[in-house]
């Protein structure tokens, strides 16, 4: 691309993925969620380029890129591209200050790993953006967007949780996010003298074409059915566990089984973030265990993989709790560890799942970092 050798970076933003810790397909149901964003990010270098419509952006990490007219914004056939010119389009329904510009991003998150690299894409470009031109978007206009662009462009229905945990965490924390109301509170994580540790199973997923879209669907179907009976309920965030249990019979065993685990999930959510506060670590451990049973049995959204390196896990005292982390169908688990128990662990892992799977697993610690930052550089 013709920018790359004359390109004289304005402004860096890094903007990172992120972890949940508990509190997985709640979002979209307007339940709580407990994330918080990592170190691991991706980092966007922009200039203006002095022209009033013309856009080039480029991945080094994938060694491609593409130009686009911000009078013809319309969605791509290539999936990447979708998470920028959703953003661009929504920035431009909100104000008319956007003009020509240079992107050059680089990222170290593992895509398909459950760990929102396109939260990360959709919040960093926003976030430069709007510094860039000085738009004024506050950081949950920036927030929102970028979710509607995944849902517009990208095609994934997904809840604010990805996006907000992205822009808004706090070094240290977790944040307990109120997906309905969009209240938070950061709740802070000391997990010594244990680490968070995550099993990449490279088991890729593809968000907009898999079961999420169809989980969401479920979803909305019970809370109809619920309603006939209760007519207040909004969504599954309305439904107690009587609720559900009076409209059992109502509802298909597999719609019952979808609204039995957001019930449960929310009410772990709210355990975790008393047992966090209280220092309670093998209660965390607990309910995280208890989650990945909800994901894989009743949400039906785990995989052989997972399912693999949470039991493997069980074998190890060192280990106070795992679970599948992210969408689902792949990605990550997430593994609570003593630090002296890590190397032993992270090595027998690696050996089981590779004679089992013919994979070879990627370990990596996460610790809780802030959200999208970004520094002027002219």
């Amino acid at each position: 691309m013709e920018f790359l050798d004359s390109f004289k970076s304005e402004l860096e933003v890094v903007s990172p993925g992120r972890i949940n810790l508990i509190g997985e397909h709640t979002d979209y149901n307007m339940g709580y969620v407990l994330p918080t964003a990592i170190e691991k990010n991706i980092t966007f270098n922009f200039q203006k380029n002095g022209t009033t419509d013309t856009c080039s952006v480029y991945s080094k990490t994938f060694d491609t890129g593409f130009e686009f007219n911000l009078k013809e914004v319309a969605r791509s056939e290539v999936e990447w591209r979708n998470y920028i010119l959703g953003v661009v389009n929504e920035i431009q329904k909100r104000t008319n200050r956007l003009q020509g510009f240079d992107c050059i991003l680089e990222s170290n998150l593992p895509t398909g790993s459950g760990l929102s690299s396109s939260a990360a894409l959709e919040c960093g470009l926003a976030f430069g953006l709007n510094e860039l031109f000085n738009l004024g978007l506050t950081k949950l206009e920036m927030v929102q967007l970028s979710q509607t662009a995944e849902h517009t462009y990208a095609g994934t229905q997904c809840g604010i949780m990805d996006q907000f945990a992205s822009v808004m965490s706090k070094e240290g924390h977790v944040i307990l996010l109120d997906c309905q109301s969009l209240e938070s509170n950061y709740i802070p994580i000391n997990l010594y003298p244990y680490k968070i540790i995550l099993l990449n199973t490279k088991v890729s997923h593809n968000l907009a074409t898999s079961e999420y879209n169809v989980r969401k669907k479920e979803c909305e179907e019970g809370v109809e059915i619920i309603q006939r009976k209760y007519p207040k309920v909004r969504s599954l965030r309305d439904v107690t566990p009587e609720i559900l249990d009076a409209c059992k019979m109502d509802l298909p065993e597999v719609i019952y089984k979808r609204c039995s685990f957001i019930i449960a999930e929310n009410k772990r959510v709210l355990d975790m973030t008393e047992h966090l506060k209280k220092n309670e670590l093998e209660r965390v451990g607990k309910l995280l265990y208890e989650a990945h049973e909800g994901i894989s049995s009743f949400y039906e959204v785990s995989c052989p993989e997972s399912d693999f390196l949470v039991e493997f896990s069980k074998k190890y005292d060192t280990v106070l709790g795992a679970r599948q982390t992210g969408g689902g169908f792949g990605g990550c688990t997430l593994n609570i560890v003593h630090q002296n128990g890590v190397e032993a662990f992270i090595k027998e892992a690696f050996a089981a799942y590779k004679s089992k799977f013919d994979i070879e697993l990627e370990p990596f610690e996460v610790k809780p970092t802030g959200g999208t930052s970004a520094k002027e550089l002219v």
